[in-house]
């Protein structure tokens, strides 16, 4: 039985853009209306499900894709920890459209998640702008929602986030996994200052992630001494970037920070910048420029990036998932796929211990309740969240490129 009410199918509705007919490569969702309600629980002997929500195609799959193995790779480990009678299943969903991560899609992906009775808990999405349209339509139906990689401030804390929880402005359902915005922009600023650089160009994709991203580098680097020449904000799908770039070659910088993914012009900007003669001015950014060499190639070297994230690699608590990881998928782990299994792992728990406290049956409203109290290790170490649903111990990596390939530069524990 599902009971839809009809207040909180309006406020998520007037929270949200509302959800499109778009097909992806992976898949085609249904749009549903207005499914906001919680579903009868699951009954004993049945499948249920965590789903996922990622960009599993376009220019953020090669990340997309090594993010959701993690999450499944979790789903898969903790089918041996399920009740007897229950079966633990990985359902993903691709939030690109066109190759490019898509707010309404991922609104649809999340809308045929809840109307599936089945599904107790949701890991994703990757990107911020998506999470801010889905959140309202998770909060009104009362899903836990894991982000493993999602970074906007405002997503959790401030007015901002509070409007996102307007059906439902008690209950918090969106957790995430990793630190934020401003933690990863102001470390890049320090770590720009430690490098000597003084003059920065900023330059933004004018989306949720790179404003947040950028507003504290810039904040941060001219606090601490640096010289901000000037910013720009993108226009979206712009593809030729020499007149921005002699523009950027004028002011003089010795580092262009870049507030965006490398999907929505990050790449483009580095590879264009060698043509114009800013081939030898380094290039920072967030985890959004992780996969910048996909597009960029050995033009990439010169730039640095910081993961909301630890570098499982290097992590004694990681390894098992790192083997496992490479087992079963013959490829090295992803920057956020020890993130995405620890979600997901966050997830199962939750999910298991609501079916043995109910005797046999799984409600959603448990599984929120669960994944708030959460403490769990993981292969990125202990895992619990504040009252905002972010992680109580964030950790940050830095990295940079060199002969095309990214390295490991060091690991910064963040003190709250």
């Amino acid at each position: 039985m599902r009971l839809i009410l009809a207040t909180v199918a309006l406020a998520a509705l007037a929270a949200c853009s509302g959800a499109n007919n778009a097909s992806t490569s992976k898949n085609t969702t249904t749009t549903t209306t207005a499914v906001t309600a919680a579903p009868s629980p699951v009954p004993s002997g049945q499948v249920v499900k965590i789903g996922i929500d990622l960009p599993l195609s376009g220019g953020d799959a090669s990340v997309g894709i090594s993010t959701e193995q993690g999450a499944l790779l979790a789903v898969d480990e903790a089918q041996k920890e399920m009740p007897r009678g229950f079966t633990l299943q990985g359902e993903a969903l691709d939030d690109s459209v066109q190759g490019v991560h898509n707010p309404e899609q991922g609104v649809s992906n999340v809308r045929s998640f809840i109307s599936d009775a089945a599904v107790l808990a949701v890991v994703g999405p990757y990107n911020s702008n998506v999470a801010r349209a889905e959140i309202p339509v998770t909060n009104a139906a009362g899903l836990a929602q894991i982000g493993p990689s999602v970074v906007a401030d405002n997503l959790t804390i401030g007015p901002d986030a509070a409007q996102l929880r307007r059906a439902n402005p008690s209950l918090n359902t969106f957790f995430r996994v990793c630190t934020t915005d401003s933690r990863q922009g102001s470390a890049l600023a320090q770590f720009a200052r430690s490098l000597g650089f003084k003059r920065a160009y900023i330059i933004d994709d004018n989306e949720t992630y790179g404003l947040d991203l950028a507003d504290r580098f810039e904040k941060d680097f001219a606090n601490d001494g640096g010289s901000v020449l000037a910013r720009d904000h993108l226009a979206k799908n712009t593809q030729d970037f020499k007149s921005l770039l002699l523009k950027v070659l004028a002011a003089k910088p010795d580092v262009v920070f870049f507030g965006g993914v490398t999907s929505t012009g990050g790449g483009l900007i580095r590879k264009q910048m060698f043509s114009v003669g800013l081939g030898k001015i380094a290039y920072m950014g967030g985890d959004g420029l992780a996969d910048l060499a996909t597009v960029a190639a050995g033009q990439a070297d010169g730039s640095y990036y910081t993961l909301a994230a630890p570098n499982a690699e290097k992590l004694p608590a990681a390894q098992a998932f790192v083997k496992a990881y490479r087992t079963k998928y013959n490829a090295d782990i992803g920057p956020y796929s020890a993130n995405a299994y620890a979600a997901a792992q966050v997830a199962a728990a939750a999910i298991i211990r609501a079916i043995k406290n109910a005797h046999g049956e799984a409600e959603r409203a448990a599984v929120v309740a669960n994944v708030a109290s959460t403490k769990l290790e993981t292969p990125i170490g202990p895992i619990s969240f504040d009252k905002y649903g972010d992680v109580t111990n964030p950790v940050l990596s830095l990295y940079g490129f060199k002969n095309g390939q990214s390295y490991f530069i060091r690991q910064i524990q963040l003190k709250l």
